[in-house]
């Protein structure tokens, strides 16, 4: 685990940047979230630097599998935590997964700023 963030490396510390952005009630990806941070194509990155930094307190919770499911083992402690967190923000959870067309990350930023839509 990291302990500092003076020592985080630039691409880190930009995953974590946009991890830490996820509005409450959303939900992202992780290659969403690779993407966001400049970083295409690296959404394992994002897993890994989400198990590194578990210390720094991130909005964990809001980062799903590319088709809404949460990555965790079904009954996992993992997957009831992740799924009560959710639950808690008012996402709901079928089956593991997350509407994403419903709980996804606005991608137009302007109408997410100004509640647009």
């Amino acid at each position: 685990m990291k302990s500092g963030m003076a020592d985080i490396p630039p691409e880190h510390a930009a995953i974590l940047r946009v991890i830490r952005s996820i509005p409450r009630g959303r939900v992202a990806s992780y290659g969403e979230i690779a993407r966001r941070a400049g970083l295409p194509g690296r959404a394992r990155l994002v897993g890994r630097i989400l198990g590194d930094y578990s210390a720094l307190k991130l909005p964990w919770q809001r980062v799903l599998r590319s088709d809404g499911r949460i990555a965790f083992p079904r009954g996992s402690s993992g997957y009831r935590e992740q799924r009560a967190r959710l639950t808690d923000e008012g996402i709901a959870v079928r089956n593991g997964r997350i509407d994403l067309g419903r709980f996804g990350w606005q991608r137009d930023v302007d109408a997410e700023l100004w509640k647009l839509v």
